[in-house]
């Protein structure tokens, strides 16, 4: 992907779908979009999957929650994109084996019951079905699992993935099927252009140059940002969003005895579910679900979620972790559609399509392993909102980009590689999205900032100010995923 070339495409040529959004939603829009060959173009504020898309607990999957609270058909559909998600991307998602630890007979019978119906709603699928487990195979599974008064356990599937570079393999996928994708342009208005056009007023935050793109048809997928784009649309636009904080620990491998299996707290004292999992060496821990008032790109954790989760995890641990264990902490927030429940938890995942009068699509709420789904449903409204000619969408089959050259490069040569191949613009785009650095080690990524500032700046022409800056804004976003 060549960022000059996706700006002066987006500058010049008159789209059918122009995509507002670079996260999982937006980026499945592009691909879809282009697959059915219109001509499709998107734009995101800053980097690809920079906001909620990022920052996910790295699961493909069908919502043992969900399953709970009795909404069968939106986890039977979440199962079947789960499986389609498996299969086009293999290098990206991969199968993981749970562990659902019960402390006493009835809950044991009440999971393996739960269980067998979440196998029966996957029908065929490549992933293992589920099993019973002894106290001892359980502890073999989950090497410091707390043993005392254990009664056994289920052991389940689902996936495991890396939201940030499964974004990129949808972008590297859009632009090989002809998108025009770009970050770091903020979109400032929308207007009508002329007879069946729209035009959205757009600004390259590197340069400060504004232009203006059009377009038959715009599709809004900026998630916790969708009410602030149909509020350019329509001022007087009511919000479709509440937001829910969802924040996650990282700590060491140990803290799961070196597992490579999950453990999955069947429930919290909020009453959801807690998720640890092996990810990129370590030991990812979460989610907690708080409300959150407004959409901010930045949303940060607090010391009560962490004791929180730390809380949950050391319940059913024999050896607990503490709080000086923790690597590095993140949030993200959820945009939920607002129905007006009590509390965040029982909102719905869910997603809607809103079109305006203007003709504007909103695709908005859902999770990432519907992001196929929802991106479909997105593109079928466009079309038939802007009278394109319908073609269906072949995604479900479609391939991503296998493209992981970055990882077989000598480490010297990475950081040019992302800047000139994956439009990697900042020392925080490789740190935290083209590595997961900053995710698994925030100290770790602040020591790497000044070696990668300065590749980077070689390699886009910056100065030594520049440079600085970078490494002064790094670090104190890396404070922040310390804690300190």
């Amino acid at each position: 992907m060549n960022r000059a070339g996706a700006l002066r495409r987006l500058s010049a040529e008159t789209f059918d779908v122009l995509i507002i959004g670079g996260g999982a939603t937006g980026l499945g829009c592009a691909l879809d979009a282009a697959a059915r060959g219109y001509r499709t173009g998107l734009i995101e504020a800053y980097d690809f999957a920079k906001g909620t898309s990022s920052r996910s607990t790295k699961l493909v999957h069908g919502g043992v929650r969900y399953l709970q609270q009795g909404n069968i058909a939106l986890v039977k559909e979440a199962l079947r994109e789960r499986a389609r998600l498996h299969r086009n991307a293999p290098h990206l998602v991969q199968e993981l084996r749970f562990v659902v630890p019960a402390y006493n007979a009835l809950e044991l019978g009440y999971l393996w019951a739960g269980l067998k119906l979440y196998d029966a709603l996957a029908g065929k699928s490549p992933f293992r079905r589920s099993s019973a487990l002894s106290v001892r195979d359980a502890v073999a599974h989950i090497g410091t699992l707390n043993p005392h008064r254990l009664k056994g356990a289920v052991a389940y599937s689902d996936a495991q993935f890396d939201d940030a570079r499964l974004a990129i393999a949808l972008a590297q996928t859009a632009h090989e099927r002809g998108a025009a994708v770009a970050n770091y342009v903020r979109a400032d208005g929308l207007r009508a252009a002329s007879a069946g056009l729209r035009a959205v007023d757009a600004t390259d935050t590197e340069t400060g140059e504004r232009f203006t793109i059009r377009a038959k048809a715009i599709v809004n997928a900026a998630g916790i940002f969708a009410d602030a784009v149909r509020r350019m649309d329509d001022p007087a636009a009511k919000p479709l969003l509440t937001f829910s904080r969802g924040s996650h620990i990282v700590l060491p491998a140990h803290v799961l005895g070196g597992s490579q299996n999950a453990l999955l707290v069947p429930k919290t004292a909020d009453g959801r579910v807690l998720f640890a999992i092996p990810w990129h060496g370590f030991t990812l821990a979460g989610t907690t679900d708080v409300a959150s008032g407004e959409a901010e790109i930045e949303p940060r954790s607090t010391g009560e979620e962490i004791a929180f989760i730390l809380g949950a995890l050391n319940a059913y641990l024999a050896h607990p972790a503490a709080e000086n264990d923790v690597l590095s902490t993140w949030a993200g927030l959820r945009p939920l559609l607002d129905r007006s429940a009590t509390g965040t938890a029982q909102l719905s995942r869910e997603h809607a399509i809103e079109i305006s009068r203007s003709g504007l699509v909103t695709i908005t709420g859902g999770k990432w392993t519907t992001y196929r789904k929802m991106a479909e449903d997105a593109v079928d409204a466009a079309a038939s909102s802007a009278n394109l000619a319908l073609a269906p969408s072949p995604t479900a089959d479609l391939p991503l980009s296998q493209s992981d050259a970055p990882h077989a490069l000598p480490a010297a040569d990475r950081v040019p590689y992302y800047a000139r191949e994956e439009m990697a613009r900042t020392v925080e785009d490789i740190l935290a999205r083209r590595t997961r650095t900053l995710f698994v080690d925030a100290q770790s990524a602040a020591e790497q900032a000044p070696g990668v500032a300065a590749a980077l700046a070689q390699e886009l022409g910056r100065g030594a100010a520049w440079q600085s800056d970078q490494v002064r804004d790094f670090n104190a976003l890396a404070r922040a995923y310390l804690q300190k």
